[in-house]
C-alpha cells in the first residue's frame, strides 16, 4: 500500500503543474463562459436572466442566418475537401510518380500561409474586375463578370473555394502518412487476383484509412463550425448576413454591436453543443462503439 501511495504521489508530482494549468486556462474559462451565458446586459453591466438568452436564439434572425450559413459550409465544403484530399493522397502515393516532393509541398503550402494574407488575396482574385473574372471572360466561359463578393450565392461559393484551397493539403498529409504505412504487397496481391484500381481503392484503401477519415472528418467539422477569418476578411459577412458564420456573429456581439457578452457566450455554447453532437454522429456512422 505504501509503495502504491508513493508511486501515485510521484506520478502526480510530474503532471500536477500541467493539470493545474489545464484547469486554469481551459476548464475555468469554460465554466465562467457557461455562467456568463445566463446573464445579459450592455458592456459590464450584466444581470442574471436565466434561460432568456437561450430562448432568444430561436427568434434571432441574425443567429438563424449565421447557423444556416455555417451548416451550408459544413455540408458542402467538408465532404468535398475530404474526398479531394483522399484522391490527391492516393495519386501522390504512387511510387512511379516523379517530382512527388514538389507536388506534396505545393499542395500543403496553403496550410502554412497566413489566414489574413490568403483571405485578402482571395478577395482581390474574386473581385468583379479580379483575375478570376478576367480569366473566365478571356475563355468566353461567362458573358459578364460574376459578382463573387456581392451576390449571396456566389459569395458562399467563394468562401467554400477559399476554405477548400487552404485545408485540403492539411488533410492530405494525414492520408498520405497512413498510406505509406500500408504494405504494398496487399495491393500487389489484389492486383494478381484481378482487382482493378477502383476495387482496390474501395475495398482496401478506404477500410484501411477509416480511422484517419474519421479523425479528419471530426477536425474539419470543428474547424468549419468555428470559421471566422475567411469570412471576416473576404466578405465581412455580407452581402447583408448571407455569409455570416456563428463565430463572426459572436465577434459582432462582443465588439461590433453594443457589447452583450452574455448573449455572445450563449451563442458560443451553441458551437460547443454542435461539435459534440457532430462528433458523436460521426463516431456512430463510422461504427465506433466506444464514444
Amino acid at each position: 500500500m505504501n509503495y502504491r501511495l508513493k508511486s501515485n504521489t510521484i506520478g502526480w508530482s510530474f503532471v500536477l503543474i500541467s493539470v493545474i494549468f489545464i484547469c486554469w486556462f481551459y476548464f475555468y474559462p469554460m465554466i465562467q463562459a457557461l455562467l456568463l451565458s445566463f446573464k445579459s446586459g450592455a458592456g459590464a453591466n450584466l444581470h442574471f436572466v436565466g434561460l432568456h438568452n437561450y430562448i432568444r436564439l430561436f427568434s434571432d434572425p441574425t443567429f438563424i442566418a449565421a447557423i444556416t450559413n455555417t451548416f451550408i459550409y459544413l455540408i458542402v465544403q467538408v465532404p468535398i475537401m475530404i474526398i479531394l484530399a483522399l484522391f490527391i493522397s492516393v495519386l501522390l502515393n504512387d511510387r512511379t510518380l516523379k517530382f512527388k516532393g514538389f507536388f506534396r509541398t505545393a499542395i500543403f503550402l496553403p496550410c502554412v500561409t497566413s489566414l489574413v494574407a490568403y483571405s485578402v488575396i482571395f478577395k482581390y482574385l474574386f473581385a468583379t474586375n479580379g483575375l478570376v473574372n478576367k480569366f473566365l471572360l478571356s475563355l468566353s466561359l461567362i458573358p459578364d463578370p460574376i459578382t463573387w463578393l456581392t451576390n449571396p450565392f456566389w459569395a458562399k461559393i467563394t468562401i467554400i473555394i477559399a476554405i477548400t484551397w487552404r485545408w485540403t493539403g492539411y488533410n492530405m498529409i494525414f492520408y498520405l502518412s497512413a498510406l505509406q504505412n500500408v504494405d504494398p504487397s496487399i495491393y500487389e496481391a489484389a492486383k494478381i487476383d484481378g482487382a482493378s484500381g477502383v476495387h482496390q481503392f474501395f475495398k482496401i484503401t478506404i477500410p484501411l484509412l477509416k480511422p484517419i477519415i474519421l479523425f479528419t472528418s471530426i477536425t474539419s467539422t470543428i474547424g468549419t463550425l468555428q470559421i471566422f477569418d475567411e469570412i471576416m476578411n473576404i466578405t465581412k459577412g455580407g452581402p447583408g448576413n448571407t455569409t455570416t458564420s456563428i463565430s463572426q456573429y459572436i465577434y459582432n456581439l462582443s465588439f461590433k454591436y453594443t457589447p452583450d457578452f452574455g448573449y455572445a457566450a450563449t451563442v458560443s455554447y451553441v458551437i460547443v453543443i454542435l461539435i459534440v453532437l457532430f462528433s458523436i454522429l460521426q463516431f456512430k456512422v463510422a461504427g465506433e462503439r466506444d464514444v
